[in-house]
Parts: structure tokens; sequence; C-alpha cells
């Protein structure tokens, strides 16, 4: 039996538009987990106002579903609002305007996005933002704050429609973390991890994470 292998660029043969996003990758500020996937040809293309200065990154985590369209935008889409303009007169040469220190810029922190996480066409992630594991997010929404582990969320901006388990399997899953086992044990768990009996679903995280 063949072995999955996260380094494929194109994981499904004879459809170039659906790449793994960790092998494709060049700029060290995003970083991918294993088997992502983007439903596209050029991830980094969708990865927006990335400036190295700004020291911000990018993190995907294993599994990820990204879809088309999706854009996120970094922190360097930012001006300042605590100034009388915010016009950026600092990045055009000709006004002799020094650029102001990183502790005066509007900076958000590094956009994370978890692990098992489904993200619909047309999305657009804001800086900053904190995606939880197994999270989904409808299409066409802005995503302007951190959305809670398996949850959904969609709208402009991304509001919660509902949680996707009860907090038993939810905390169960977290604590499972299938996603950091190896090939071998992942396949041996999707029997389980494509099971739609959500009790026997419990009763058997309980089983494995008992020993």
């Amino acid at each position: 039996m063949p072995t999955p292998n996260p380094e494929t660029i194109f994981p499904m043969p004879g459809n170039e538009m659906m790449t793994y996003i960790k092998p494709t990758v060049k700029k060290p500020n995003i970083i991918s987990g294993e088997f992502s996937y983007y439903s596209g040809a050029d991830f980094e293309s969708r990865v927006t106002h990335f400036y190295d200065f700004n020291g911000d990154k990018l993190i995907i985590g294993k599994f990820c579903q990204i879809a088309a369209g999706v854009e996120f935008v970094m922190n360097g889409a930012n001006h300042r609002m605590n100034t009388v303009t915010t016009f950026p007169f600092n990045i055009f040469p000709d006004w002799d305007e020094p650029a102001p220190p990183l502790s005066e810029l509007p900076l958000k922190g590094d956009t994370v996005v978890g692990n098992d996480v489904w993200i619909g066409q047309n999305v657009t992630v804001l800086p900053g933002v904190h995606i939880g594991d197994g999270a989904i997010i409808g299409l066409n929404s802005t995503v302007t704050r951190d959305v809670e582990p398996y949850t959904i969320v969609g709208g402009d901006p991304a509001r919660l429609i509902r949680r996707r388990f009860d907090e038993e399997l939810t905390a169960l899953l977290l604590e499972l973390r299938w996603w950091d086992k190896s090939v071998s044990e992942i396949k041996s768990l999707m029997p389980l991890l494509t099971c739609g009996d959500l009790e026997r679903v419990k009763r058997e995280i309980r089983s494995i994470l008992n020993g």
C-alpha cells in the first residue's frame, strides 16, 4: 500500500489545481503543517501585504483544507490611525519621512490557523487572527476575530453559527490530537475519524486516551 507523502506538491494525480502547501511555500514567514492543502496552484500569492520588516508570521496547522480564493491579509495592510493622517508617507522615498518604529505601528501579531480547519471559498482572514483546531469558516466570510476550536462561523464579519460538537467531544478531540500521530496511526484511526456516530466516537476516544 502506498504511503501518503506530505512533500508531494500535487497530491491528486492529474489535478494541478490542488497543492499541498508545505512543499510549495518559499517565504520563511509562512509555516505550514503537513498535508494541509490549497485549492489552487500558488498559495503564496494568497498571502498579501506581507513585509519582512514587520516580523509577523502565517502559521498553518496540519490537515487544513483551504479553498480557492482565500486571502490572508497580513499586518502590512494596517495603517496608523492614531496620527492625524493615515497616509504612509514613509513608504514613498520622495517625501523624506522616516519609517516609524515598530512599536508605533498597529501590528496584531502572527496569524495562526489550527489543525483540521476547513476554510471555504473567498474567505478573507485579517491580521493576527487565531483560528482554533477543527473550526469551519463559511464561504465569503471575513474573519476579524479569533475563532474557537470546533466551531462554525460565517458572515462579514464572521460570527458564530454553531458549535460542531458538545463540550465533551470537543475536549476529547483536543486531547487526542489525531493530527500529530504518525501516518500509520492515522490510517488505523480512519474508521473513527470518518464515523458519524458521535456517541461511539466518544467511547472509542475515551478508550484510546485511557490506554
